[in-house]
């Protein structure tokens, strides 16, 4: 069981009750990504996971350097942003990283004090407040820099009625896949390197006012071959939780070293995606050719009425449909969840994709850490960077 900053019988309302104030936050506005070929990247994002077209801008809509498709299933929004242009930060951007997220976009009330507030608490900033307007009224923006080259966008948008934002325009496209589920970001992970986790802990701490709920050491994420520590950052009411993982040592090279390689420095690591019914998601995104990572052995699954404990009986799905699909079970004091993992959706092995069913658990699954890890080191193993 993960190490917690505050002992659990109080709950995770008392725990946040250490977040400041300063910087309230209404949740996830959109993750916007910066990409190779954002038509064709929309194209894989609508077939596979079953998003919707829902906004664009591009040469169409006055832009000379850039292009982005907005798309959007239940709550969330992602935005798939190309350079147009050689030389420009978007297209340097990729040519270091790769695909990969540039914008964590965090909707609020007042945009300038956010950045205000987290500006003079030390936050490098990105973007002044800049206002933009259209028709349908004006959104408030302003950005920080977090780890590596990500970016939290500040969005004020209590004054707008458009669909996206200012300089869009609904996409209309007859192409438009069913979804799968997919109803919010839960939480998003990134990964820094050698002994910056506790840099970065603090900064969310100081700058964004998030308080550090759970921590996992490298004797809790662990196997034979590598190990990682983690810690948890949330804001005040728990919609925003940002987890980040730092290497630890071990024989081989660990998933954090191989991202940080490839990545060519920290950043994302995966999105975790809720739904309501993860073996109807699951069976629909498998039939769409997502690709999971491989099942943990038959044991795994022997092993679930024990791991689920006291919340064996409220369990609903079959362990044997579970272990058809390879989704994860594991259980914490409020109840238990579910969860499988994507492989890398880029070439290089670094962003993936979480999709997780929660049946009252607060937790990140820490009783499936090490049969996780050791079907990614399979994996790492086929790739020649274990």
């Amino acid at each position: 069981m993960a190490k917690e900053v505050k002992n659990v019988e109080y709950g995770l309302e008392k725990i946040f009750e250490g977040a400041q104030d300063f910087l309230p936050l209404l949740g996830t506005d959109y993750v916007e990504f910066y990409v190779g070929n954002a038509k064709q990247s929309a194209h894989f994002y609508k077939t596979a996971f079953g998003f919707q077209s829902f906004a664009y801008a591009g040469l169409e809509t006055g832009l000379k350097d850039r292009t982005s498709y907005v798309l959007k299933q239940d709550k969330i929004r992602i935005v798939l942003t190309t350079s147009l242009v050689s030389g420009s930060p978007i297209s340097e951007h990729v040519n270091k990283h790769g695909d990969g997220v540039k914008v964590i976009a965090l909707w609020v009330e007042d945009a300038r004090k956010s950045w205000e507030e987290t500006t003079k608490r030390g936050a490098k900033s990105f973007m002044e407040p800049t206002v933009e307007k259209d028709e349908h009224g004006e959104v408030v923006r302003a950005g920080i820099y977090t780890y590596g080259e990500t970016v939290h966008m500040f969005v004020e948008r209590k004054n707008y009625k458009g669909d996206f934002l200012p300089g869009f325009k609904k996409w209309e496209s007859e192409y438009q896949p069913t979804a799968v589920g997919l109803k919010f970001i839960d939480h998003m992970v990134g990964n820094v390197g050698w002994g910056e986790m506790n840099t970065w802990v603090k900064w969310y701490e100081d700058v964004m006012g998030f308080v550090n709920f759970l921590s996992f050491d490298d004797k809790q994420i662990t196997t034979e071959y590598s190990a990682l520590m983690s810690k948890v950052m949330s804001n005040g009411n728990g919609r925003i939780k940002f987890p980040i993982n730092e290497p630890a040592e071990g024989k081989k090279k660990s998933q954090i070293e191989e991202y940080i390689d490839f990545y060519e420095g920290p950043g994302v690591q995966h999105l975790a995606l809720a739904t309501d019914d993860i073996i109807k998601t699951v069976t629909e995104l498998k039939a769409r050719g997502v690709e999971f990572l491989p099942p943990p052995p038959q044991a795994y699954y022997d092993e679930i009425p024990t791991r689920l404990g006291v919340h064996r009986d409220m369990m609903k799905e079959d362990i044997q449909q579970l272990q058809k699909l390879s989704i994860l079970v594991d259980a914490d004091e409020d109840g238990y969840l579910l969860q499988i993992f994507t492989k890398p959706v880029e070439d290089r092995p670094t962003l993936f994709y979480e999709i997780i069913q929660r049946m009252g658990a607060k937790g990140f699954g820490a009783g499936n850490f090490k049969a996780l890890f050791e079907s990614i080191e399979r994996e790492q193993a086929k790739r020649g960077t274990l």
